[in-house]
């Protein structure tokens, strides 16, 4: 696919999960190929259930001929947590979803006349690394990560509100819950065997 591009041109391809980081009949040869050519512009995970084909996750690769920005570069961005069930074996992305995808993806790329903030349609969005969302790498880090392409590995762990306490005031209540629930069990694990004693088990 990517010999047919003309020279600016861009293709995106859904794939499965394993081509991001299997090693069988020579996709990791191939893979590191491709990232050392810098022809991956941007991965993104998706979450099971998005197709009505198949249950298993997949993911996108977009692919260019020959990059005229972020070059050396690549965007991953992680979308497995962000889809919404629709039935018991369906899930979709909301149109929410899709721009924040869409926009994150364009705004990396310094692509202006799609990159709109909601209340200036004058202002361009700049990118910036979201943790737990999107991360720009350069291709010395995936190569030292043996040239895997699955975004989770790259774009860290969301941020979590911390309510400005410190450490050792959130280690004090931490521990002190730890021990009211040890407590907890270990009166069950009593009751259970008062209860299993009267049964002559």
């Amino acid at each position: 696919m990517l010999h047919h591009l003309k020279p600016t041109g861009r293709a995106g391809i859904v794939l499965a999960n394993g081509s991001m980081s299997s090693s069988q009949n020579s996709e990791g040869t191939i893979r590191a190929a491709m990232v050392e050519a810098d022809v991956v512009e941007v991965m993104v995970a998706l979450p099971g259930q998005l197709f009505f084909n198949t249950q298993i996750p997949a993911c996108l690769w977009f692919l260019v001929k020959k990059k005229t920005h972020r070059k050396g570069e690549v965007l991953f961005v992680d979308a497995r947590k962000l889809a919404t069930m629709i039935s018991r074996v369906q899930s979709e992305f909301t149109d929410e979803v899709i721009e924040r995808i869409a926009y994150t993806v364009a705004a990396w790329r310094g692509e202006s006349d799609t990159c709109r903030s909601e209340n200036d349609s004058s202002s361009r969005t700049v990118y910036g690394d979201i943790p737990g969302f999107s991360r720009s790498i350069p291709l010395a880090e995936i190569a030292q990560h043996g040239h895997v392409l699955t975004p989770g590995r790259y774009v860290g762990a969301e941020e979590v509100e911390d309510n400005d306490e410190d450490f050792a005031t959130k280690m004090q209540q931490l521990t002190e819950k730890l021990g009211e629930q040890m407590a907890k069990g270990a009166e069950l694990d009593q009751l259970i065997r008062q209860k299993a004693g009267r049964v002559g088990v």
